[in-house]
């Protein structure tokens, strides 16, 4: 049984029963079935389809930020861009995905040579609470379309988005099977993952999640992607426009109640401007409006689950212990975690060794820029990251050394369907969104022809 119970009132929404081993095969074959069929479907056919999931979104959108919303914590106006952005996502895919499934020619010895790009079957996705929609889509958009078939495992305590993205692509008349979602546990997930009608395994989670299906995927021989957990750095150099990098590192940090792998979790701040930017970010975190996410008077609604903010402030209370200085919040009462900021971190803090998943800021003041370089790669995570300054020959040079798999210049780090995504170290490994990938689970087959 998997409980979805409101984070803000922690009334019970719904209870759900998990699908049975019987159960699981027939979803296998239907997915199976579904594939055999969409090898038949013109591409032209099933960009049609998407483009009815896009319009069903946006028609029934503030129905899916009110089932987000109720789910997992986050404010309906977080809510409704989240849904938004999976419509758009899946309207540009639409108008491009042909040209990404393009076959390659490469010149060779033979008289015609190319690498196409063919579905290779059911691709079972293992996907987080955090963005219930969007992370399910920014997979099963490109694998849909590109012709495999998805079986969703979403957390537990989202099932009803799960199910509802499910009758979404039901109704956009995709064949029966194209795209299901299965009420499992994960210590039950080996049958399935196993099966040879399943032939990849993509995960968005924990490091220790990533590590667990890795080893799982690899006993079969299922190729993986997998997007982890991070710990991402926000630089903030002493030539940066301050209000500019000061509100988008709060927003970077506390959107979603914190709770989002490229969160800015480590604000490394040169120290000619360290006051300056700690007094800027600290007046903007007071005035955040934590509470009742349906309000729309609400900046910030509560985390999804009190085991995870007990953990937060379990973290924050150590980090203090250890020598870091209280700003502002520090409290939680059940869920509703207050937006939180510490200075005096360093390399010794727990806040700074361990990804905090929730509303929490540290500051950490770095002697120059070399030394905020540095700061940033102290860590075994490598996603996300960001750097401010004006000196944009300068941001391009330090881009490089920065260890992660996407640096934005002063800008927040986000993912676009335009841009492909993912981490380094123990962030993952693989790419999502972007031609490279939509390539990921694809069969890239070389084609050699010899008069």
């Amino acid at each position: 049984m998997f409980t979805s119970i409101n984070p803000f009132t922690q009334e019970t929404i719904a209870v759900y029963t998990a699908h049975t081993p019987q159960e699981i095969d027939q979803k296998l074959e239907l997915g199976y079935r579904a594939y055999r069929q969409m090898l038949q479907i013109p591409l032209e056919q099933r960009r049609e389809w998407m483009k009815q999931v896009a319009q069903s979104l946006k028609k029934d959108v503030d129905k899916h930020a009110a089932l987000i919303t109720s789910e997992m914590g986050k404010t309906l106006k977080e809510a409704r861009a989240e849904v938004l952005k999976c419509a758009a996502t899946a309207e540009y895919y639409a108008e491009n995905i042909q040209d990404m499934l393009a076959p390659r020619p490469i010149k060779s010895d033979a008289y015609k040579s190319y690498v196409s790009y063919e579905p290779k079957g059911i691709i079972l996705a293992i996907m987080p609470w955090n963005f219930p929609y969007w992370q399910v889509f920014r997979f099963a958009i490109p694998n849909i379309l590109a012709g495999n078939t998805g079986l969703l495992k979403h957390a537990s305590n989202v099932s009803g988005c799960a199910l509802a993205i499910e009758k979404l692509f039901a109704e956009s008349n995709f064949p029966e099977g194209a795209f299901q979602s299965v009420l499992v546990s994960s210590k039950d997930l080996e049958p399935i993952v196993a099966d040879p009608r399943v032939q990849g395994v993509t995960l968005t989670g924990s490091t220790p999640a990533g590590r667990s299906v890795a080893a799982l995927a690899g006993k079969y021989i299922k190729k993986t992607v997998l997007e982890l957990g991070g710990s991402d750095p926000f630089i903030v150099l002493k030539d940066a426009d301050l209000e500019a990098a000061a509100k988008t590192a709060v927003q970077g940090r506390m959107q979603n109640a914190g709770q989002s792998c490229i969160a800015a979790k480590r604000w490394i701040v040169e120290k000619e401007v360290v006051h300056a930017f700690t007094a800027e970010v600290k007046r903007i975190i007071e005035s955040l409006q934590q509470g009742d996410p349906t309000k729309e008077a609400t900046n910030m609604g509560p985390m999804a689950r009190l085991d995870l903010a007990e953990e937060l402030n379990k973290q924050l209370q150590a980090s203090i212990a250890e020598g870091a200085e209280l700003l502002t919040g520090g409290y939680h009462d059940g869920c509703n975690f207050a937006p939180t900021l510490l200075k005096g971190v360093n390399v010794s803090t727990t806040a700074f060794k361990e990804e905090t998943f929730g509303p929490l800021a540290v500051i950490i003041e770095a002697a120059n820029e070399e030394d905020a370089i540095s700061l940033a790669n102290e860590t075994n995570f490598g996603l996300g990251s960001a750097l401010w300054t004006s000196d944009l020959d300068k941001a391009a040079r330090l881009a490089t050394q920065i260890e992660s798999g996407n640096v934005f210049i002063n800008a927040m780090v986000r993912s676009d369907a335009r841009l492909p995504f993912g981490g380094v170290k123990e962030s993952g490994y693989g790419r999502e969104l972007s031609l490279e990938g939509t390539h990921e689970f694809l069969n890239i087959k070389t084609v050699y022809i010899q008069q």
